[in-house]
């Protein structure tokens, strides 16, 4: 499956980043860019939707995945904040922080429990079903890179 390249393409983009992006916000779009490109083209190959199905999936696919950058937008404030403040971290900032985490998680089931109900009606359940088991492979792989670079919280 492509998310392999994925991985790999992120990683490239993890080597390169500092020549192309002027700042971390520069970074973040250039990455979610290629991220999404390689994405829709593993889903796409995984999906395999007939000629009826394609058109109104990938309406949809393209709806779900605007509403999930939004969310994903509080994961990617959540670790600035805590870059910000990693040398000095207090308990009260670190349970702001925490908080924040379940908070995004929170809202990105609840996007998931929203938008499987949405794809249901326009696509077999199973397919629906698998269509989610992509994306959260992917997000897996995107979780397991990010855990590998984040240190774990210090307080002072």
């Amino acid at each position: 499956m492509k998310t392999r390249i994925i991985l790999f393409v992120a990683g490239m983009i993890l080597a390169i980043s500092p020549v192309f992006a002027q700042t971390i916000d520069d970074y973040i779009e250039i990455t979610r860019d290629v991220l999404n490109t390689e994405k829709k083209a593993a889903v796409a190959e995984a999906m395999q939707l007939s000629d009826l199905e394609s058109a109104p999936f990938w309406e949809l696919y393209n709806e779900y995945n605007l509403e999930a950058n939004k969310v994903h937008n509080l994961r990617i404030a959540l670790i600035k904040d805590f870059a910000h403040n990693y040398e000095n971290l207090s308990d009260e900032k670190a349970d702001e922080l925490w908080n924040g985490v379940l908070s995004y998680q929170l809202q990105l089931l609840k996007l998931k429990k929203s938008y499987y109900k949405k794809f249901k009606k326009i696509i077999s359940p199973g397919d629906a079903a698998r269509y989610f088991q992509i994306e959260n492979k992917i997000e897996a792989l995107i979780n397991a890179s990010l855990a590998a670079e984040i240190p774990l919280i210090e307080t002072k």
